[in-house]
């Protein structure tokens, strides 16, 4: 019987600081499977409670031989999880399990053509030889024990190796960019062959999961949210007055500096479309006095995220008895 619950098919990306790593879990995601990123030093109580489908090891600017080396708890290793590991994500499997990892003579940075070495289901669908993409100075030496190489290239004799028993797979290219033309293909064979995902992340189950999460949180509470019209707060908005209906207050702030017809379409938009509870304020002459004669963009950027905060906060105070205060970002943006 397949899962319901879109959560309980997660992956687990653990980053090494690779570029790479947010485009690795856009592509999970495209395959509707739900995925988190992580730095790599999380506690292995933390992944264990988190319960992953299955766990990817990202690239990363180190080397894994190195005394300052960043390395994962040995520990998830022995979990019984699925490990996927993608450039230092595969040096790292190598170097915690017994293998050898070392300098390369030649570096790689481009195309190369993948021939595979034997049948593995992480190949299927694929056509050998395929063409992948390179990004490393290190590569594996020295299988560890129970571990076989699956794929080689021109440069690097382990391009891919594999250890069924122990649910460990390594891939010294990048199946996440585009230049790997099967790289689509190798991460949904991960995801639903070796994995058992089934997909279930797509945006109406994640919307009716959302809007169940945010009433069991909220219950009778009031919620305030900054909307300035833009993707990030719009979409939070809709979710929460879908779960709250008027328990939430969204404020609008004019900051001067808005679009021509910006401050009336919003207005129109959310208040009178979506009937949301709206307040609006209009702080554009108290911005343009500040800003008045600054030139620097960056303390123009200061100077309107500190009025924005003071005019939003003065608004905020007059609504009585608010619980929660909302925030609609990016999913790379820390807080």
């Amino acid at each position: 019987m397949e899962p319901h619950d879109i959560h309980e098919e997660k992956v687990l990306i653990l980053d090494f600081g690779s570029q790479y790593t947010q485009l690795i879990a856009r592509r999970v995601r495209e395959h509707k499977v739900y995925c988190e990123i992580h730095p790599y030093n999380i506690s292995l109580e933390s992944i264990q409670d988190f319960s992953p489908r299955g766990v990817i090891l990202s690239g990363g600017p180190s080397s894994t031989y190195g005394s300052s080396a960043p390395h994962v708890d040995r520990g998830v290793f022995d979990l019984g999880v699925p490990i996927l590991g993608i450039c230092y994500g595969m040096q790292e499997i190598a170097e915690q399990l017994g293998g050898e990892v070392g300098h390369s003579e030649q570096r790689e940075f481009g195309m190369a053509s993948l021939s595979s070495l034997q049948i593995d289901p992480l190949w299927q669908g694929l056509n050998f030889p395929e063409q992948v993409w390179m990004s490393h100075g290190d590569k594996v030496l020295l299988l560890p024990d129970g571990f076989s190489a699956i794929g080689e290239t021109e440069n690097a004799a382990i391009a891919a190796f594999a250890n069924p028993q122990r649910k460990a797979w390594g891939l010294q290219f990048h199946p996440e960019v585009v230049h790997t033309k099967p790289g689509r293909q190798v991460l949904k064979n991960f995801l639903f062959s070796i994995c058992d995902c089934h997909g279930l992340w797509t945006m109406h189950s994640f919307i009716e999961t959302t809007i169940s999460q945010i009433r069991d949180q909220v219950g009778t509470g009031k919620v305030i949210l900054g909307l300035s019209g833009g993707v990030d707060s719009s979409v939070a908005a809709l979710l929460l007055h879908k779960a709250l209906g008027d328990q939430l207050t969204c404020i609008f702030v004019n900051n001067g500096v808005l679009r021509q017809s910006e401050a009336v379409d919003v207005r129109k938009m959310y208040g009178r479309h979506f009937n949301m509870k709206l307040r609006y304020v209009d702080a554009s002459q108290s911005f343009l006095k500040l800003l008045a004669g600054v030139t620097d963009p960056e303390k123009k950027r200061k100077i309107i995220g500190n009025e924005f905060i003071r005019v939003f906060e003065d608004e905020a105070h007059s609504i009585e008895e608010v619980s929660f205060l909302a925030q609609g970002t990016l999913y790379p943006d820390v807080i």
